[in-house]
């Protein structure tokens, strides 16, 4: 079946078949949240990002295989609510920003920086430091070698705009800054964006109303 990326609270996952990863997509409550199960196809090695809520619809994706790893993206609870509950069950280590991690109520076994590599078995992703919604938001960069790129943002970047500053200029700005260097920047418009919330993205549907973010402020 062809992947749209729409999934909703209580429905199904949503598979994304690449080359070499399987990217499940599922929604969780309360707050609409997605959470993504990556599997290494060599390999079968999994890893989650943001384990956001409902423990038992996470473990129920996530299988008898396990996984070997959790990345929250940032510190917003509702990004890490079932992280606990998770680890508990799993054993996995626990990946977030350098500075975000003190806000996640969990302890972090790697501290991310910009740039570090986190591994699911033979497949590399390359976080980004994006600052702005918090301090040490991180996305997730995969630069698959049989097609187009594919970027976990977190709440940095949604279909329309980029994530909530709180009416804050400054930090308004710094996150348009990071999100268009690092990743509008880097990347083409080819590259498949999974947001935290809501509906997939590319790049090339966005890139043409960045100016218009810039100026309305948010």
């Amino acid at each position: 079946m062809t992947y749209s990326g729409v999934v909703k609270v209580g429905g199904p996952a949503d598979v994304h078949e690449l080359q070499d990863l399987i990217v499940s997509k599922v929604a969780v409550g309360p707050m609409d949240n997605n959470a993504y199960l990556l599997r290494c196809r060599a390999t079968d090695e999994q890893l989650l990002v943001d384990a956001a809520a409902e423990p038992h619809t996470l473990l129920s994706l996530i299988g008898d295989d396990g996984i070997a790893s959790v990345v929250t993206t940032h510190r917003h609870q509702d990004h890490w609510g079932a992280l606990a509950e998770v680890v508990a069950a799993t054993g996995a280590r626990t990946y977030a920003g350098r500075y975000d991690a003190e806000g996640v109520a969990v302890p972090t076994d790697v501290l991310v920086e910009d740039g570090d590599t986190i591994r699911v078995g033979r497949v590399e992703l390359t976080a980004r430091h994006l600052v702005g919604h918090t301090p040490g938001s991180i996305a997730l960069v995969y630069d698959d070698p049989h097609g187009p790129p594919h970027v976990f943002t977190g709440d940095c970047l949604f279909p329309g705009g980029v994530g909530n500053t709180r009416n804050d200029p400054e930090a308004f700005r710094s996150l348009l800054h990071d999100v268009e260097t690092k990743l509008f920047g880097a990347l083409p418009d080819e590259t498949w964006v999974y947001p935290g919330h809501g509906r997939d993205t590319t790049l090339g549907d966005e890139r043409p109303h960045l100016a218009e973010w810039r100026e309305r402020g948010w």
